[in-house]
C-alpha cells in the first residue's frame, strides 16, 4: 500500500497510427518505434550521484542497456531541489533519446519555486511511475544514541533546537518530511539543505549531521551495513525487505510520508517511442532482477503508466501544495 496516494488508477498506454505524405500521395510510414533505440539514450537524474533517485536509475538503466542492446546513460544534474535538472531535461530535443527520471520533489516544487522555467505537467509527457518507497527516520548512532523513535524525540526535545537533519535541498520531500515531523512530534530539529540526498547521506554516515528523513531507497544499504540507525518507517505498513523496522503508525505517531520516482519525456517526443519504451519498462519491472533489487531497498513494484501516471502527478501537486501551506515550510 502506498501511503502517499490512495489512487487506484489503471495503467494506460498511448496508441498511435502514423500517416505521412510521400511524393504527394498518402502513405503508411514505418513506425518510428520499430528501430528505437538506435543509439544511446540519456536519462537525466536531477540529483547528485548516490541519492534515492540513483538507487533506482542505475539498476534500471543497466537492465535496459542489456535488454535493448543500446546504452542507457545516467546524467546527474543536481541543484535547487531537483529543479535544475528538470529545467535541463525540459529543453532537451524531443527525439526519444532523452528522458527525465524525477521524483515527488517535482510535485512539491511548484508550491515553493514561483519562477520555475518549466512546467512538470506541460513541459513533459508522463511515461511511468518507477517506484514508491516509504521515508525512514534515520540517525547517526554516534551523534544520536537513541534506540527507538521515542528516545529520539526525547533527545530532540532536550536538545532544544540544537539537533539537525539534512535534506536533498530546500523544498525537497526530505525537507518537508522534516518539517512535518517537527510538527507531529512537537520538536524543533534544524534543517540543513544539501544539493541532493547523496551528499546529505554522506554527511550523516560521516557524523557531520544528526538525522535524516530519507527515502528508504538511498538509506537501505547504510541501514543494512550498520552505518546509520533506522528508527521507524513513515508508513502504515512495514517496508518490503525491512520487516524489523517498526512503522510510525505502530509507534503512535501521526506521520506518514513516501517518496516516489517517475519517468517523463520532453514534450513533443514521438508517442510511438513512448509506447515502445513503456512496453520495455513493463518487461523490466516484471523481471526477477529488478523485483529483487526493488524489494531489497524497500520499494513497491509500480504499475502506473502514461495518462494514469499524469493524473497521479496532478493529484500529488495539489496534495503537496496543501502540505506546504499547512506546514508553513519556506525556502531557507
Amino acid at each position: 500500500m502506498n501511503p502517499i496516494s490512495k489512487l487506484a488508477l489503471p495503467a494506460a498506454l498511448i496508441a498511435l497510427g502514423t500517416i505521412v505524405l510521400a511524393g504527394g500521395a498518402m502513405a503508411q510510414a514505418p513506425a518510428p518505434s520499430a528501430s528505437w533505440p538506435a543509439k544511446p539514450v540519456t536519462v537525466v537524474v536531477p540529483f547528485p550521484a548516490g541519492g534515492g533517485t540513483d538507487a533506482f536509475a542505475r539498476p534500471l538503466t543497466a537492465h535496459l542497456s542489456k535488454a535493448l542492446g543500446q546504452q542507457f546513460i545516467v546524467d546527474n544534474r543536481g541543484g535547487a531541489g531537483g529543479t535544475v535538472g528538470a529545467s535541463i531535461a525540459s529543453k532537451a530535443a524531443p527525439d526519444g533519446y532523452t528522458f527525465f527520471l524525477g521524483a515527488v520533489h517535482h510535485a512539491i516544487a511548484p508550491s515553493l519555486y514561483p519562477k520555475l522555467d518549466y512546467d512538470i505537467e506541460k513541459s513533459f509527457i508522463p511515461v511511468a511511475l518507477v517506484s514508491s518507497v516509504p521515508q525512514v527516520v534515520v540517525v547517526n548512532p554516534q551523534r544520536v544514541p537513541a534506540n527507538d523513535l521515542k528516545g529520539f524525540i526525547e533527545a530532540a526535545k532536550k536538545a532544544d533546537g540544537k539537533m539537525n537533519y539534512g535534506s536533498a535541498g530546500n523544498g525537497s520531500s526530505h525537507h518537508l518530511a522534516g518539517e512535518l515531523f517537527n510538527a507531529a512530534a512537537g520538536v524543533k530539529i534544524q534543517h540543513i539543505p544539501y544539493k541532493g540526498a547523496g551528499p546529505a547521506l554522506t554527511d550523516l554516515v560521516g557524523g557531520q549531521i544528526d538525522a535524516m528523513f530519507d527515502g528508504m531507497g538511498s538509506s537501505a544499504a547504510h541501514i543494512k551495513g550498520g552505518r546509520i540507525k533506522a528508527l521507524a518507517v513513515a508508513s502504515e505498513a512495514r517496508a518490503p525487505g525491512f520487516p524489523n523496522i517498526p512503522t510510525t503508525k505502530e509507534l503512535g505517531l501521526n506521520y506518514t510520508v513516501s517518496t516516489w520516482y517517475g519517468l517523463w519525456a520532453p514534450a513533443g517526443t514521438p508517442p510511438a517511442v513512448i509506447q515502445k519504451f513503456q512496453a520495455d519498462l513493463r518487461k523490466a519491472f516484471a523481471s526477477d532482477e529488478l523485483k529483487a533489487i526493488w524489494n531489497g531497498i524497500g520499494a513497491e513494484t509500480p504499475n502506473l503508466y502514461g495518462d494514469a501516471f499524469g493524473k497521479f502527478v496532478n493529484a500529488e501537486i495539489k496534495r503537496w501544495g496543501e502540505v506546504v501551506k499547512t506546514s508553513g515550510a519556506k525556502l531557507d
